[in-house]
């Protein structure tokens, strides 16, 4: 009986000296901290390729990997706590948050506090630039600024008449946001576009996601019969894309494409479309998304990237901040930074560029705007990022 405890005990050493060793095989941590697939999906997937790829640390992996709530504007300390609980692992060196909803500014100084050797990542942050940029080493954001001018650009190339954004409050306090507004009103404008401003619930306010999602297909009927059927529809919430594409397929309009931009956002639900046997292949879910689309009469007016800017950011920035550890690429280089997003969607072109303060003419080297080509459905790529835009657009400020 001894001798069967004795090699027990000699199995369970021998066990946990190769976990041991398994572990010291990862020389660093990193976390990454998304929304809910309610909320975002296509970020939380691109943390989910970076587990696929060098696996999760709960299993000996790199990749530690959390979600905010729901409600996190209401939830902020939880949130917060939830960002600098990540640095209690003393082998984290690297933390993304996508998106950088409001709280990460004030978890990243307390995580700063904590440990100023970690590595600050901010995908989409929705404080103002400055602000959120003050903490972070980098922020990596869609290029508002410039997509202000080439949805409503596309949207004429499309033969629209009236462009509507839909937004509420909260999301026209946010700097990106709101200046985005004003440069597509002026783009609008100067394109022959008519543009008009609704409003819609906030999704995080009392009548949640599903309130707002309701609203949208409540009102589009209404909105269409309104501005017509040559009118294109744009909103800044990722919740209520879903009624508004599954509304535009049904009884027309046009939708250039999504605030952050994907064939994950939004079609899926709206169209009935199941993508489990495609998921991780962007092509394949491409294609399947085009067909459902074309099936539904929605061919030549709703448009999409071909590559999620939520799933890239999540997955591109967890990559940019792993080869900035290991001394591969630095931080203030912008071309070690695309060619992380390259890698993660080949075939597709990105630009990218500085932000710009609109009231100071400043340039901050720690925010980078970036964006994709626009890929209409049943018609195919529309060449946007040849597209020159005029300078005056970069100087309209909220």
């Amino acid at each position: 009986m001894r001798r069967k405890f004795v090699l027990w005990g000699l199995l369970l050493f021998a066990l946990g000296a190769g976990a041991a060793a398994a572990a010291e095989e990862v020389p660093f941590h990193i976390g990454i901290v998304t929304g809910t697939v309610s909320q975002s999906e296509d970020d939380l997937r691109g943390a989910e390729l970076l587990i696929q790829k060098y696996g999760s640390v709960s299993e000996g992996g790199m990749i530690t990997h959390i979600t905010y709530p729901d409600s996190f504007m209401s939830e902020m300390e939880t949130t917060i706590g939830q960002i600098v609980g990540l640095v209690d692992d003393p082998k984290l060196k690297v933390i993304v948050v996508n998106q950088a909803i409001p709280g990460t500014t004030e978890a990243f100084r307390r995580v700063r506090e904590k440990r100023p050797d970690v590595i600050l990542l901010a995908g989409e942050g929705h404080e103002d630039p400055g602000v959120i940029a003050s903490a972070a080493d980098l922020v990596a954001n869609g290029d508002s600024i410039s997509r202000g001018y080439l949805i409503p650009h596309t949207a004429r190339e499309l033969g629209v008449k009236t462009f509507v954004h839909i937004s509420f409050p909260r999301h026209m306090s946010y700097e990106t946001l709101g200046r985005r507004r004003a440069i597509m009103e002026a783009a609008c404008k100067d394109l022959g576009i008519q543009f008009v401003f609704e409003t819609a619930p906030d999704p995080t306010s009392d009548v949640g996601v599903a309130g707002a999602q309701q609203f949208i297909l409540e009102k589009m009927p209404a909105w269409l019969e309104k501005y017509g059927k040559d009118t294109a529809f744009f909103c800044t919430n990722d919740a209520q894309t879903e009624p508004l594409l599954k509304c535009i397929s049904e009884l027309g309009g046009y939708f250039v494409e999504a605030d952050l931009p994907s064939p994950l956002m939004g079609y899926p639900g709206a169209l009935g479309i199941d993508l489990t046997k495609e998921k991780g292949d962007w092509s394949a879910i491409l294609k399947k998304v085009e067909e459902a689309v074309e099936k539904a009469g929605g061919k030549g007016r709703m448009g999409t990237w071909a590559y999620s800017l939520g799933y890239s950011h999540s997955a591109a920035l967890g990559e940019f901040g792993k080869r900035v550890v290991e001394g591969k690429s630095k931080l203030d280089n912008v071309k070690d930074l695309i060619a992380c997003y390259n890698e993660i969607s080949p075939g597709a072109t990105w630009n990218a560029s500085y932000y710009t303060d609109a009231g100071t003419g400043v340039r901050n080297k720690k925010v980078v705007l970036l964006y994709q080509d626009t890929y209409i459905l049943g018609r195919g790529y529309m060449e946007a990022t040849k597209v020159e835009i005029p300078e005056k657009y970069f100087k309209i400020g909220m």
